[in-house]
């Protein structure tokens, strides 16, 4: 038999197709988009947790700069700002004056760097919204502390929403304001009373607030609260606390994280959710924003509302 003449062997036809590696990449895309949105979908709720409309600026403005007092011998109503050290009390007066002036202002003086982690605001001092236009005061007071002979004192907070603190005082971290101080009042005026206690909380760190803090505010809370001072919580850092909110504002009230921040204000302290409102303050902006804006003019219409209505109802001062 003859040999059988081999043949050479034919390389494989190319199964490769270009179009695959477009669908390949396209796939690739698809899964990183859709990993996006499952991501963003554990973050966020399908529907807002709480009705806003952030239309609602120029109408918050306007009302607020026609706002009237209940009582006509009382030309600026006083709020008092309390809160841990770095937790934006000083931030937000300014946010307030930015929204009013519509630029960028720093009537509060607010420590830029990190410092030592002392207070920045080490003396009692009234700021006026607007250069006076719109009836009420903030009063900025030096930081709270976890330790005992540190940062401002209980007391002396209580005794400036009753009026008994003059401005400038200088806070002593050792100890109280003495009746027998040149900065006591013994016979506060209406004026010189404070009709609701704005808390600044930090939401990135509220988790973390240290218990001897938290008991801190809790004495003032209670003795305020025997005199029916409404109080409220501007719960500040919302953007460093909350991915999706840092990237869109106006995802505030659909994120899961920023209600559990809020519910953990509510269980420390007790201040009714209705009564706590997540802003962002103006930090390294040089211009003003409309969402911004509008988030801090809520919390401030319904501080004002509070405060007027506890104004109206002061024949039993505080």
């Amino acid at each position: 038999m003859g040999e059988t003449e081999s043949k050479p062997v034919q390389p494989a036809a190319s199964t490769y197709d270009p179009r695959e590696k477009l669908c390949f990449t396209r796939g690739a895309l698809f899964s990183d988009v859709m990993t996006g949105i499952e991501r963003h979908g554990k973050d966020e709720f399908e529907k807002p947790w709480r009705n806003f409309n952030w239309n609602q600026k120029s109408e918050l403005k306007k009302h607020l700069e026609e706002f009237s007092l209940s009582n006509p011998d009382v030309q600026h109503i006083k709020i008092l700002v309390a809160g841990p050290i770095g937790t934006g009390k000083s931030s937000f007066i300014n946010s307030v004056n930015n929204v009013f002036q519509g630029r960028i202002t720093a009537d509060a003086p607010v420590n830029s760097s990190s410092g030592d982690g002392r207070s920045f605001t080490t003396t009692l001092k009234g700021h006026y919204i607007s250069r006076g236009k719109i009836p009420l005061v903030f009063v900025d007071i030096m930081g709270l502390e976890p330790d005992t002979m540190a940062g401002s004192q209980p007391e002396d907070i209580i005794k400036a929403v009753f009026g008994h603190v003059k401005d400038g005082y200088k806070f002593d971290e050792s100890k109280p304001l003495s009746h027998k101080d040149q900065h006591y009042t013994d016979d506060p005026s209406l004026s010189d009373q404070a009709f609701c206690l704005v808390y600044a909380i930090p939401a990135n760190t509220v988790n973390m607030t240290d218990d001897k803090l938290i008991d801190k505010l809790k004495i003032i809370r209670h003795r305020i609260s025997e005199k029916r001072i409404p109080q409220v919580i501007v719960m500040t850092k919302v953007d460093e606390a909350c991915p999706l909110v840092k990237e869109d504002l106006k995802k505030m009230y659909y994120s899961k994280k920023i209600k559990e921040k809020m519910q953990v204000c509510h269980d420390k302290l007790g201040v009714p959710m209705c009564n706590i409102f997540p802003v962002k303050n103006y930090h390294d902006e040089i211009d003003t924003d409309d969402d911004v804006d509008v988030l801090i003019l809520k919390a401030l219409d319904q501080i004002v509302r509070l405060a007027d209505d506890r104004l109206f109802n002061s024949s039993d001062t505080v």
